[in-house]
């Protein structure tokens, strides 16, 4: 077999010799790791992390990211020394608050395949016996968790690596980055140069660094993190082995525990962040990575400790760090290629949990074009340029480290700075009392406290505490006016970019699934795809010309991945419009009834059917009309530019008084977008599903000539299929699901949530979930565990709402 490209890892920490070791199996051996420090005690985080490894996240991609990490590392050791020990992990509640957020994490547990159990107070003190029972409400265990050996591990892999070919070698500082014709060619250091067709930077809090050899921008911030290691207990006197008891997370109070021997450290997160800069990592005597620990920053946490492990008190802190890990705005890794430099790639803000799944993903990427888990959570390309200001990193970074152990609601928005995207109506929105949440740094209304004298508020259910944050029965009664009446919806932050020139309708058709070799006027849904056939993204096409498109995309992931499809030739040029553009969507029964006596443009249905495109005027406002919906009602989406936004605002509302118009948020616009079936890429899709899985067959033309991903879905049906994302309702009202939550088939786990939200016009909550198929025949009953308890649940014929699209092709 040839050995591959060449390949240069900088960085040989557990994440980069982890790589080293995927990628050399898969016969890349041509492969050098350059370290700036020595091998393999590096200075970086590795070399000080105390290696817990808990599996549960509400991420499905980093749980199976850390399922892989233990079964990767719990068969490896290191001349007879075991890579991981599964001692287990135990989580532990003192406040009902708590305890009720360990039943959602066992819910998690249970989606993602890690076999887990929720106990009593006894049982937590019988599993680790330190503890005192009579301040825990409860208990969250995980048996195979447990500890991993960071550096022991990173050097078992190096040596499987170096077997192979590969070649690690010690202080080796990059200081450059050759590159030629928008390509890597090697790296330079302080003493000499390695050509490379392939760079990987694992440089994990040096990351930052790199990235400015390259002009790249890595969101990372290093932020210290307290690590204590107590004196001898007298209760564990005379024990040697390295852990026997769980690892032990008491998260009320940001703590977590595990053994060294007759001692206990202790990891803290309830201190004030303390970033430091990339710049300034090394520059004092010692290990780069640890700082010199702060004593009373620490106080409160040791408190703390004493109080749940009275045995503590007998002993005293011996010893501590300041460790510096790597932050990120969102808390995720950072995965993936340069966008503007073929062949450099990163693998950064990855912990020891998750450095072996991560390293498997990097290398199919790598290897195969594609992993096996979506990425999109982790994706370099998924942050917006506002989202890269240094002052935007340190802020979100900073709120990352203070929400590592939170209850986080999942609406619950991030708190500085804001706002920072505003639409051209939000002065507008302000005015009605708009409630805000954002995304992706945009101020997105969720309901209106304008609508709060609305007799529909009314009509609409009561809820349960959780689902009742961030929500208002205002939202439920803005989805009940839109579908009676007429409402304006804020559009403005969906992505949408322009792709024009001779060759833009070659290139789209190449790209998507569907057909769009249609004339100027016509409006398409479609899929991206990769190569194996995964859904990477929906598109919405509109031909505003023959050389001229308007296409909806999801986020940044899509465009990065548009651009780097671009033909070389130039004949197709793609640019965002997204900033200096505005949308409303205007939907409802008497949408019509309001645009009619605002422009001379016919707004019929002979003159403009469902899924067409016109340019118009609103009033002087100039617009690119679209008549789609996400809602399921007549309706046209309205662009104009950003600075007639409020003008064209404007003009909608005051024609639409005589129709009884709302403004209305996303929270009707999420329940009536589920009524209607309508699946969110990244929620429902990824591109671990395929478009007949996902129940998007009908946006896949195989007979309109090669696309990209094409040939993989040969043979595939929907008839073919082993899983299927399913409309489950319930009929309860009160307990809303939210998402992520465990499906049960005939007592077992047999899938999970995706989105969910309360149809309120269908008058039942709403569940998507992904289940093998033999599950979703219509009637089928089924139960959803939400906080530990089973709900029951039936799987609906969907759509629920219009079936036979009398309402979104309305001619009246």
């Amino acid at each position: 077999m040839p050995p591959g490209p060449r390949v240069v890892v900088i960085g040989a920490g557990i994440v980069g010799c982890a790589l080293a070791d995927e990628l050399t199996e898969r016969g890349w051996t041509d492969l050098t790791v350059l370290e700036q420090g020595d091998l393999f005690t590096t200075g970086g985080s590795s070399s000080h992390a105390p290696g817990l490894v808990f599996q549960t996240n509400g991420c499905r991609t980093m749980t199976g990211f850390a399922r892989y990490t233990v079964a990767k590392y719990g068969a490896l050791d290191l001349d007879g020394n075991p890579c991981f020990r599964a001692v287990g992990g135990l989580e532990v509640a003192t406040t009902p608050e708590r305890l009720a957020d360990l039943k959602r994490r066992h819910g998690w547990a249970t989606a993602s395949g890690v076999e887990s159990e929720l106990i009593e107070p006894d049982e937590c003190a019988a599993l680790h016996p330190l503890l005192d029972p009579a301040k825990v409400l409860g208990g969250f265990h995980i048996p195979s968790d447990g500890l991993a050996a960071p550096l022991t591990a990173a050097e078992a892999q190096a040596r499987r690596a170096i077997g192979r070919g590969a070649k690690f070698l010690a202080r080796q500082k990059v200081v450059g980055v050759e590159r030629s014709g928008g390509r890597v060619t090697g790296v330079t250091t302080e003493t000499g140069s390695f050509r490379a067709d392939i760079v990987l930077s694992c440089a994990g809090m040096w990351g930052p660094l790199l990235g400015e050899l390259v002009d790249l921008a890595i969101p990372l911030v290093p932020m210290a993190h307290q690590y204590a290691r107590t004196g001898p207990l007298p209760s564990l006197a005379g024990v040697t082995e390295e852990a026997t008891r769980p690892i032990l997370r008491h998260q009320d109070a940001d703590l977590y525990f595990r053994e060294h021997a007759d001692r206990i450290g202790i990891g803290a997160y309830g201190h004030r962040p303390m970033p430091l800069s990339p710049h300034e990592i090394g520059t004092g005597e010692g290990m780069p990575s640890e700082l010199a620990f702060t004593p009373a920053d620490f106080e409160p946490s040791w408190a703390a400790a004493v109080d749940l492990l009275p045995s503590l008190g007998e002993t005293k802190v011996e010893e501590g760090i300041n460790g510096l890990f790597s932050f990120t705005p969102d808390g995720m890794p950072l995965l993936g290629e340069h966008p503007d430099l073929d062949g450099f790639w990163v693998a950064e803000a990855v912990w020891i949990t998750h450095s072996a799944g991560v390293a498997r993903a990097m290398a199919q990427w790598l290897v195969d074009g594609r992993p096996d888990a979506d990425l999109h959570g982790c994706d370099l390309a998924r942050f917006e340029r506002v989202q890269l200001a240094p002052d935007y990193v340190m802020a979100r970074s900073r709120q990352s480290f203070a929400e590592v152990y939170d209850i986080v609601h999942p609406m619950q928005p991030m708190e500085e700075p804001r706002p920072l995207r505003t639409s051209p109506f939000y002065e507008r929105q302000k005015e009605l009392g708009a409630f805000f949440l954002e995304a992706s740094g945009w101020e997105r209304p969720h309901w209106y406290e304008a609508n709060a004298d609305l007799p529909e508020v009314e009509r609409v259910p009561e809820r349960n505490d959780w689902a009742a944050r961030y929500w208002s029965p205002i939202g439920g009664a803005e989805a009940l006016v839109a579908r009676q009446r007429v409402a304006m919806f804020d559009m403005t932050s969906l992505k949408r970019v322009e792709v024009t020139g001779p060759g833009a309708s070659s290139f789209l058709q190449t790209m998507t699934t569907n057909q769009l070799d249609k004339k100027p006027g016509s409006v398409t849904y479609t899929l991206l795809l990769d190569e194996d056939g995964g859904v990477r993204g929906d598109l919405t096409v509109a031909r505003l010309g023959a050389e001229r498109f308007q296409v909806g995309v999801n986020s940044a992931i899509d465009i990065d991945w548009l651009r780097r499809h671009l033909p070389g030739d130039g004949a197709a040029q793609l640019h965002e419009t997204t900033p200096g553009t505005c949308c409303i969507g205007l939907w409802g029964p008497l949408a019509r009834a309001v645009l009619r006596p605002l422009s001379t443009t016919d707004f019929s249905h002979k003159a403009m059917g469902y899924f067409k495109t016109k340019q118009a005027h609103i009033g002087h406002v100039p617009v690119t009309a679209m008549r789609l919906s996400y809602v399921g009602e007549l309706g046209w989406e309205l662009y104009t530019s950003a600075e007639l936004g409020r003008e064209l605002w404007d003009r909608l509302w005051e024609a639409g008084q005589a129709h009884g118009i709302i403004a209305a948020g996303r929270e009707a616009f999420s329940s009536m977008r589920l009524e209607k079936g309508y699946r969110q890429w990244g929620t429902d899709v990824t591109a671990e599903h395929d478009p007949y899985e996902a129940g998007l067959g009908f946006a896949v033309r195989m007979d309109k000539g090669y696309f990209v991903g094409r040939d993989a879905l040969a043979g595939r049906s929907e008839e073919t299929v082993a899983r299927k994302l399913t409309c489950l309702t319930v009929d309860d009202p009160y307990s809303v699901v939210l998402g992520k939550e465990p499906v049960y088939a005939d007592g077992r786990p047999a899938g999970y949530v995706t989105s969910a939200a309360y149809g309120y016009t269908v008058g039942k909550n709403i569940a998507y979930a992904w289940l093998p198929v033999e599950f979703t025949q219509p009637g089928r009953p089924l139960e959803i565990e939400y906080f530990g308890e089973r709900i029951p649940a039936v799987v609906a014929r969907e759509p629920l709402f219009d079936p036979g699209m009398s309402r979104i092709r309305s001619a009246a």
